[in-house]
């Protein structure tokens, strides 16, 4: 048994995604809990180098966790040879250029997504990284929920049947910035930064959809910039200028429909800030984040449609708890492990660049299928 070494590149980790989920929930909990276990019974360390643009800030967050190293200069980090994975959760305008840089550097890459607001870089980032033969990543989140691995069980079961249809609600009430502040940053709403319901969350739903329902065939997707005007984080009034909710409909391989909404301006009255409601011939499930509960064909009640009366069918209590048969950890935490042992032994991984492409893809289409009111294939991608 030994301890082997990682260098890890992070950029982008004063934001609020980056710092949170990948830098202290996942790669910090990694280091305190000693690395992680690989196949030969080696440990694999991670050494985090984080890089921002703000040296005091970067400085001060290497303080606060207890980060050796920590730098300003992005090239002079990328130079070093005993620093093999680079990873980037800033913003979506820069992640690109700053993944072909890696890759040029020789590093290996993991990124959040979108990959880029284009698809056609998207395209070609993926087929860069793949000539490279170096590993590549992108953030897959949602497929390591409890609420979604459980659905993922009662699909693997066979206890759906045959799959029917898919609902999804996604979102929350994102306060204007004037009389209490947002809690997501400006640039969200704004185009020229790379904001977006419909560039950010299909990308979501591409990978979602894909893996636990079926390939994503068709959409028709209609957007809306509910709030038009917004309040930044210095107080200024600005032009919220890109679409703040998207509902989209999608047509899935095997004759599955989804619908999805996604909005930051809904108040929530569902039980998690996203559900999904599958509905199949045996037997349907609802999942939130973590919890998930299902009913049976064999438990399925009669209801009788009767609008003269108060309605006496308690609907909620018709359904049953899918329980917690296995530790759940955080997500993002739970596919870095996984990357890294990509990266250290070669370990199975299906998260490639090539995914961050399938789901601008999704986004593009979406976007333009809001522009001209329309359903659209989605042809599959060569690489």
């Amino acid at each position: 048994m030994a301890d082997r070494r990682l260098g890890l590149i992070m950029h982008g980790v004063t934001g609020r995604m980056g710092y949170n989920q990948h830098l202290v929930r996942s790669i910090l909990a990694i280091r305190d809990q000693g690395g992680v276990a690989l196949s030969n019974g080696d440990r694999l360390v991670v050494d985090p180098i984080i890089v921002g643009r703000d040296a005091d800030k970067i400085e001060r967050l290497a303080k606060k966790h207890n980060i050796a190293r920590w730098s300003s200069d992005l090239d002079a980090v990328l130079a070093n040879p005993e620093d093999t994975v680079f990873f980037d959760a800033g913003t979506t305008l820069m992640r690109a250029s700053l993944i072909e840089k890696a890759l040029a550097a020789g590093k290996h890459v993991y990124c959040e997504k979108p990959t880029s607001d284009s698809l056609e870089i998207a395209v070609n980032l993926a087929k860069t990284a793949r000539a490279s033969g170096l590993k590549h990543g992108v953030v897959q989140d949602k497929l390591f929920l409890p609420g979604l691995m459980k659905l993922k069980m009662l699909r693997d079961s066979g206890f759906f049947g045959k799959i029917l249809s898919v609902r999804g609600e996604f979102g929350y009430w994102v306060f204007e910035g004037d009389w209490q502040p947002a809690q997501r940053p400006s640039w969200n709403y704004r185009k020229a930064d790379g904001g977006g319901i419909i560039l950010d969350m299909l990308c979501h739903w591409r990978y979602v959809l894909d893996n636990l329902f079926g390939e994503v065939q068709a959409v028709s997707c209609l957007g809306a910039t509910h709030i038009p005007e917004r309040v930044d984080e210095k107080g200024n009034r600005y032009k919220a200028d890109t679409d703040d909710a998207a509902y989209a409909t999608f047509e899935l391989e095997g004759g599955v429909v989804a619908q999805i909404n996604s909005s930051w301006t809904t108040r929530v009255r569902r039980d998690d800030l996203v559900t999904f409601h599958v509905d199949g011939t045996h037997g349907s499930a609802v999942a939130g984040l973590h919890k998930c509960w299902s009913q049976h064909r064999v438990n399925t009640p009669k209801p009788v449609w009767n609008p003269d009366q108060p309605q006496t069918m308690n609907f909620f209590g018709d359904w049953e708890e899918v329980p917690d048969n296995w530790p759940a950890q955080n997500g993002f935490k739970a596919q870095w492990e996984m990357f890294l042992k990509h990266v250290a032994e070669d370990a199975p991984w299906e998260y490639g660049l090539e995914a961050g492409a399938k789901g601008v893809q999704l986004a593009e289409l979406g976007l333009k299928s809001w522009a001209e009111r329309r359903w659209l294939d989605v042809p599959k991608l060569e690489f």
